[in-house]
């Protein structure tokens, strides 16, 4: 890609699980990003689904998203030739994004590099940063979601957590990574000075959850329990909250416009004893809104979920249909904005998500993905390597 918005930006990609999502998120503005990894190939080829028509080494689903739009250069950092190659390769690279304990990373030598060239930029992801006292421990995707609090607000407040499908923990510390990357790059324009970054997964997380801290804090303040009484899922207004209808589900509020709530009810006779004058009283608002809920988990039960949302969309009630996968990925909305993208795996062909965004003057576009190694000549080349050094 030469007219994405990040064209021209050199990058190395030493990134595991953890942020790899951030280094997809530059690749696909237009970066140049050269991920290396063993001869062997990356152990992460090897996480399924696997598209085994795409043919010996590419057949990963799951790195091909991941790992999109990247250069793969094989290397042995523990030779001699692949160390200095590793150092080369940095040397001429604006940015480089690392996790702690992933390939190469301790090879790389990166402190030195920074001494070397001021203007280097470094991201480091780690699970819960380089100091504290859990500075040294590791933590899964789940693992993680349950040590930052993430899995406590899943489920309902009588069930376990619920263990998130996917990696949507590590997303969120890949898009910050991302983030910390154009913010350090936005500051070398006007200082051409570069900087290390540390992004734990742990505050990433943490940072997600300012309306739960909120809700505990404000506990303490009016001298409740010290610890608040788990919620899972359910909002803390509890006027929110996902039911099931006659197909499918639906997640339903009266909020904000009670009023209007209680007039579509009343037109369809389900309003039952919502009218009781008790229920026009402030002080027995808690008490409206759990009776309501009740009311409109009864009404809502016997209807169809995609009708019931598209009618709540006329009436500008935020009521939001629980979409099933299939229905996701037929989605008309999606189709219209051309989201879904083929992606060239190997020998084979599918589809899959493309860009979670629009840009008007710079285009988005997904390279073919390939095998291990594949560019390893072409980014020794650009690194004036030579095979008599």
């Amino acid at each position: 890609m030469t007219e994405g918005a990040l064209s021209g930006l050199r990058i190395v990609d030493l990134t595991d699980e953890r942020s790899i999502y951030g280094a997809k998120l530059l690749a696909d503005l237009g970066a140049d990003v050269v991920r290396p990894e063993p001869p062997e190939g990356d152990p992460l080829r090897s996480r399924g689904p696997h598209f085994e028509s795409a043919g010996e080494g590419a057949t990963s689903l799951w790195h091909a998203f991941f790992a999109s739009n990247r250069r793969f250069f094989a290397v042995d950092p523990e030779s001699h030739d692949g160390r200095a190659q590793l150092q080369r390769l940095i040397d001429r690279a604006d940015l480089v994004l690392t996790c702690r304990d992933a390939f190469a990373v301790e090879q790389a030598d990166l402190e030195a590099a920074c001494q070397r060239r001021p203007e280097l930029i470094v991201i480091d992801c780690s699970s819960f940063g380089p100091e504290g006292p859990w500075s040294d421990y590791l933590a899964p995707d789940l693992v993680a979601g349950a040590l930052a609090s993430a899995a406590a607000t899943t489920g309902d407040v009588d069930t376990p957590p619920l263990n998130g499908f996917g990696e949507l923990n590590f997303m969120v510390s890949g898009a910050y990574v991302a983030i910390a990357a154009l913010a350090a790059l936005y500051n070398r324009r006007t200082t051409d000075v570069g900087q290390r970054v540390h992004v734990p997964v742990h505050e990433c997380i943490a940072s997600c959850l300012e309306q739960v801290f909120i809700f505990y804090w404000y506990g303490e303040a009016l001298n409740r329990e010290k610890v608040m009484a788990r919620r899972g899922a359910t909002h803390w207004s509890g006027a929110y909250m996902v039911m099931p209808a006659r197909t499918g589900s639906i997640m339903v509020t009266p909020a904000p416009d009670f009023d209007a709530q209680l007039a579509w009810l009343i037109e369809e006779d389900a309003h039952q004893d919502l009218l009781d004058p008790k229920y026009q009283d402030p002080e027995n608002l808690s008490l409206l809104i759990e009776r309501i809920m009740e009311v409109l988990r009864e009404w809502v039960s016997s209807k169809d979920a995609d009708a019931l949302f598209f009618e709540a969309q006329q009436r500008h009630c935020p009521y939001g249909w629980v979409l099933p996968i299939e229905k996701v990925a037929d989605n008309p909305q999606l189709d219209a904005r051309d989201w879904f993208v083929p992606y060239r795996i190997g020998k084979a062909e599918t589809r899959a998500p493309g860009a979670p965004y629009h840009f008007s003057a710079t285009p988005w576009a997904l390279g073919d993905y390939v095998g291990p190694g594949e560019h390893t000549a072409a980014v020794l080349a650009d690194i004036g390597w030579r095979n008599d050094q």
